[in-house]
């Protein structure tokens, strides 16, 4: 009996349980509310529009309202994709879309890894803090005003031909039809405009090692670049990975605005600046059926999906504490 009554005693009233829950209520509601605002965004932003998927699959004819007009547009099933497949356009697309998107991932890495690990070896602080302002400055530029910068630079007055070539005694160049150039250009304007920005999650991650792995390093006589290669770059290996698996998901989107505004629409330079975000829209300002470009971007976003679960997969077997999930 009083064996049953001790067990009793020890069981959690129901006014415990029920005080418990309110307190665990009390305490996740207001983190709840701070989440609902962006959940929202997420939802109309991201969610809601994934309706529009079915247009792929169809003969999208408007009518109204988008509700009536995909339930009255007719069902071609995959007829949009052959379209776009049968199109020798966007193989040369999807070809510069990945070359430049490889370019970037790599030079994305190098540059601000290396730049970072400079600013964090400087002894003067306020020094290392005005580079960082500079390099970062640029990510504040919309791509319409560097547009003109780099008209500016490259018309045909530009500085480029008055300012370097003709003092040298070259030739000046049309540098808008000169295909070979424009890689290099648009390479060179998307590193000075990220690597500010993607210098912060490096120096970040070098603020974070302790100074006594330097300091037992300096004891045990390893000089500064051996510091480097054994300390500062095992410590950024897993946001290099993260930062890494995010690019290669995105290896088939590209920055729009950028391939969009530098090269001002001439048509001569599509063969190596046309990329698949700026195909789609071409596409879609000029088509009568946006069930097409609809078929290409989805296109892209499963083929992206599929990539990023591929890479997270072989970095998950191979070093399971840096893959993203």
């Amino acid at each position: 009996m009083f064996g049953v009554i001790e067990m009793l005693s020890k069981v959690p009233s129901v006014n415990g349980i029920l005080s418990k829950k309110k307190k665990s209520w009390s305490t996740t509601l207001p983190f709840l509310l701070m989440m609902a605002p962006g959940i929202v965004v997420l939802i109309i932003n991201n969610y809601l529009p994934m309706m529009g998927i079915i247009m792929a699959f169809q003969q999208y004819r408007f009518r109204d309202n988008f509700f009536v007009s995909v339930l009255n547009s007719n069902w071609v099933g995959f007829a949009n994709f052959q379209f776009i497949f049968n199109n020798p356009a966007l193989w040369e697309t999807l070809r510069n879309t990945i070359l430049y998107n490889l370019t970037f991932i790599l030079l994305g890495m190098i540059v601000p890894v290396a730049a970072a690990i400079a600013l964090n070896e400087l002894l003067n602080k306020r020094l290392a803090k005005f580079y960082q302002g500079v390099t970062f400055m640029p990510f504040f530029l919309s791509w319409i005003i560097i547009s003109y910068v780099v008209f500016a630079i490259f018309q045909t007055s530009g500085a480029m031909n008055t300012m370097i070539l003709t003092p040298l005694g070259l030739n000046t160049r049309d540098w808008y039809r000169t295909l070979g150039a424009w890689p290099f250009i648009l390479t060179f304007f998307n590193l000075w405009r990220y690597t500010g920005y993607n210098l912060i999650f490096y120096l970040a991650a070098l603020s974070g090692i302790s100074k006594e792995y330097y300091e037992a390093a300096m004891i045990d006589g390893a000089k500064k670049h051996q510091q480097i290669w054994h300390i500062s770059l095992p410590h950024l290996r897993p946001i290099i990975v993260i930062l890494a698996i995010l690019a290669v998901g995105r290896i088939f989107n590209s920055d729009f605005g950028m391939f969009f505004n530098l090269p001002m629409s001439r048509s001569t330079l599509f063969p190596v600046t046309e990329v698949l975000d700026t195909f789609i829209f071409r596409s879609m300002r000029g088509a009568v059926d946006l069930g097409r470009p609809v078929a290409a971007s989805f296109f892209q976003s499963v083929v992206g999906l599929i990539t990023i679960i591929s890479v997270n997969f072989i970095v998950r077997k191979v070093e399971p504490n840096s893959a993203l999930f």
